[in-house]
């Protein structure tokens, strides 16, 4: 497990939210949104991030290059259920020499619904080689305690 970060509570913890609504067909039978509906949130606030920071997803796929999700984990708090708007706040922690992690919190209003880390790798897009992540995701990132 390659997984350090604690996520943070505090929203303020973060550098970056992107906010989401809760559709109709991410929900189950319950009612409740499914397990499997956190992971496509957290990617589309990885990417509004990295757009935001300069570094467009596209970009870095263009420059021959991909980063790839090697682990995920979610705490899940509390339920989230269809039209609840959801704020999921990202932090990029500083890389290490082979990998980086972002976290995050979503959160419903004032209430902590969800914290995630994703651990991430750069590739070569052709090979599937990996590569030290380059120094823009060290400018990117929030020192942590």
């Amino acid at each position: 497990m390659r997984q350090t970060l604690d996520p943070p509570l505090d929203p303020d913890a973060y550098a970056f939210v992107q906010r989401v609504r809760v559709r109709f067909a991410e929900t189950d039978a319950m009612g409740v949104a499914h397990h499997g509906s956190y992971l496509p949130w957290l990617e589309e606030a990885r990417v509004g991030y990295l757009r935001t920071a300069g570094h467009p997803y596209t970009e870095v796929r263009a420059g021959g290059h991909d980063i790839a999700v090697v682990e995920c984990h979610v705490r899940y708090r509390a339920s989230a259920v269809f039209e609840d708007e959801l704020a999921v706040h990202c932090l990029v922690a500083p890389p290490t020499r082979a990998t980086f992690e972002i976290a995050y919190l979503v959160r419903r209003g004032d209430e902590a619904v969800a914290t995630a880390v994703t651990v991430h790798a750069f590739v070569e897009s052709a090979t599937g080689r990996p590569l030290r992540p380059p120094d823009w995701v060290r400018d990117i990132s929030t020192p942590l305690p």
